[in-house]
C-alpha cells in the first residue's frame, strides 16, 4: 500500500513537471505582436520598395483592413465554438457553420474591393501588388517559423 502511494506521488510529480515544462515552452513560443507590426512593416517597406510617404499612408489603410477581416473571423470563430461546444450538433447547426463560412469569405471580397480603391488612391499598381505579396510572403514565413519553434526574428 505505502509502496503504491510513492508509485502515484511520483507519478503526479512527473506530470506536474511535464505541465510545467509545457507551459513555459507555450510562453516562450508567445508572439510579441509590437514586435511582429514592427518586422512586417519594415519587411513590406523594403519587398515593395515604399518611401516614406507611401508607408504613412499605406499601413494605417493597411491596418484598418486588417482589423475589420479580423473582426469578421472573431465573430464567425465566435459562433463555431458557440456550436461546437454542443456535442449533439444537428444537420441544420452544420449548415449553419458552412453557409456563415460562405459568408463570412463574402465579406472579406467586399472588404478587398473596398479597399483596392483607397490603396489606388496611395500607391501605384506594381507598389500595391509588392506590398500584397510581401505582406504574404511575410505570414507564411511566421508562421512557418512559429510552428517549427524558432525565433520569429529569424530570417529578417
Amino acid at each position: 500500500m505505502m509502496r503504491s502511494n510513492i508509485i502515484m506521488l511520483l507519478f503526479a510529480f512527473m506530470l506536474s513537471l511535464n505541465f510545467i515544462s509545457i507551459q513555459a515552452q507555450n510562453q516562450n513560443r508567445r508572439m510579441n505582436i509590437e514586435e511582429f507590426e514592427k518586422r512586417k512593416v519594415e519587411y513590406i517597406r523594403k519587398e515593395a520598395e515604399l518611401t516614406n510617404s507611401e508607408a504613412d499612408k499605406f499601413f494605417p489603410l493597411n491596418n484598418e483592413l486588417t482589423k475589420k477581416k479580423f473582426e469578421l473571423r472573431k465573430i464567425h470563430r465566435d459562433r463555431v465554438q458557440k456550436i461546437k461546444d454542443n456535442s449533439n450538433i444537428s444537420e441544420a447547426e452544420y449548415r449553419k457553420l458552412l453557409d456563415d463560412d460562405v459568408e463570412v469569405k463574402l465579406k472579406e471580397a467586399a472588404l478587398d474591393k473596398e479597399f483596392a480603391k483607397k490603396f489606388e488612391g496611395v500607391l501605384t499598381p506594381e507598389k500595391l501588388y509588392k506590398a500584397q505579396q510581401a505582406e504574404r510572403d511575410f505570414m507564411q514565413k511566421e508562421i512557418s517559423n512559429f510552428r517549427s519553434g524558432q525565433n520569429s526574428n529569424r530570417g529578417k
